[in-house]
């Protein structure tokens, strides 16, 4: 899988980690380097690649990718759903390394979300319970962060298991991390799902739980992931799929910045005085040009699969931010693990 670079430097200082440009992938089906594709007027695509799908590196399965995340040195971590966290070349996206996660009790990870700190260390979270884990760079598991009663899953709170922890992210200067629940808790509106967050207690890693917001996804869809914007705001990723006709995946910008905390608001309607966040949408993926993609079941458009994971690696030489995504092949044989970049114009305010 040899990638070809479309983009400039980057600006440096996204968000926590160390930013860089990912190579973007070439077009799987036709081997070259991609243009750019319009999706909306504020998304373009410039490539993909299928060249991860159904492959092993050291006797482990590439697949199952949930997260992305930029390390340190610009490398970029996946994150396997099946407590593998591999690390890939930041020029050829080809895997590096990879480490194996276990819980407390040495058991594997429902893992879903990713989150690099300014330490290197990883920060993970996995549905089951849900919980946060922080992992050293080898897998070593060094701790984990409080989660509120209600978010946990039935009958210990309100939570519907596998629809927890889906997205996971670190706000701009680090002090604040923020995790995304899949789905709605059982008493609020269906469609409303939680964002916790957490501020940062002490520069050794601690963290305390702080702020909840509500975010109202559409119909039928669910959170997948949630990336922090340069400014603070947040890329959101809602995914749906249906069987016979295929996903749907849809990229929002959020803004909390009026939102209410919600930690003390037991059921979560629509009701009047509880301002969720606004989104406004940028993207919905079924109009980006296909670039010949090929896909294994029933699609709106071939180019989508399950699109899991997201994160930012830089910005285009006219101040785009560049996207790279992945979508969760479940390990599946009608499913493919594909890498997508993207590029995005974000609008000065959310209106919705």
């Amino acid at each position: 899988m040899r990638m070809r670079s479309v983009l400039a430097t980057v600006t440096a200082g996204l968000a926590a980690a160390t930013c860089v440009t990912a190579a973007a992938p070439a077009d799987a089906h036709s081997g070259k380097a991609p243009g750019v594709h319009a999706c909306s007027p504020a998304v373009s695509i410039t490539g993909y690649s299928d060249a991860l799908d159904k492959t092993t590196y050291d006797g482990t399965f590439v697949g199952n990718l949930s997260a992305l995340a930029v390390d340190r040195g610009g490398r970029i971590a996946a994150l396997s759903d099946r407590s593998s966290l591999f690390t890939l070349d930041r020029e050829t996206l080809k895997p590096t390394s990879v480490v194996n996660l276990v819980d407390e009790k040495g058991a594997a990870l429902d893992s879903e979300g990713l989150a690099v700190d300014y330490d290197g260390t990883r920060l993970v979270t996995s549905e089951t319970e849900p919980s946060v884990r922080r992992y050293e760079r080898d897998g070593t598991l060094v701790g984990s962060l409080p989660v509120p009663d209600a978010l946990k899953v039935a009958p210990a709170g309100r939570a519907t298991s596998n629809l927890t922890f889906e997205g996971l992210t670190l706000l701009p200067g680090g002090r604040t991390l923020l995790a995304a629940m899949e789905g709605s808790l059982s008493g609020d509106t269906a469609g409303i799902v939680r964002f916790q967050t957490w501020d940062r207690a002490t520069r050794q890693g601690d963290f305390r739980l702080s702020a909840q917001y509500g975010y109202r996804t559409d119909t039928g869809l669910g959170v997948s992931e949630a990336q922090a914007t340069p400014d603070g705001r947040l890329l959101v990723l809602e995914r749906g799929f249906t069987a016979g006709v295929g996903n749907t995946v849809r990229l929002y910008l959020a803004d909390l910045r009026h939102a209410t905390d919600t930690r003390r608001v037991d059921t979560l309607t629509g009701q009047d005085g509880v301002r969720l966040a606004r989104k406004t949408l940028l993207a919905d993926l079924v109009n980006c040009p296909s670039l010949g993609a090929q896909a294994k079941q029933p699609q709106p458009n071939p180019l989508l699969d399950n699109i899991e994971g997201l994160t930012i690696t830089g910005r285009t030489p006219d101040g785009r931010l560049q996207l790279l995504l992945v979508s969760d092949d479940n390990q599946n044989a009608v499913q493919t693990t594909r890498l997508y970049s993207l590029s995005a114009r974000l609008p000065h305010t959310v209106n919705g």
